[in-house]
């Protein structure tokens, strides 16, 4: 997951950078999903618990093939 994807993911989970439920989630503060976001440089666990809390609520990362890196929603999401 790269910080693109992360900003993509919150915005179809309809999720503020701001808001602790995902940051409760990942057992990070706010301020580290505002600095991955910003392209600051992270922890590899750190990143993985941010996206090992997305994932659950219905976000599907979408690796670079060609075409860019993404993010998609499944059909039958969960709710954070």
């Amino acid at each position: 997951m790269n910080a693109s994807q992360c900003k993509m993911a919150r915005a179809g989970l309809a999720l503020g950078v701001r808001e602790l439920e995902l940051a409760a989630r990942a057992d990070v503060s706010t301020n580290t999903i505002t600095r991955f976001e910003r392209g600051e440089a992270l922890y590899l666990w750190t990143v993985d618990a941010i996206r090992t809390a997305l994932e659950p609520a219905g976000v599907e990362f979408i690796a670079e093939n060609g075409g860019g890196a993404g993010v998609r929603l499944r059909k039958e999401a969960g709710n954070m």
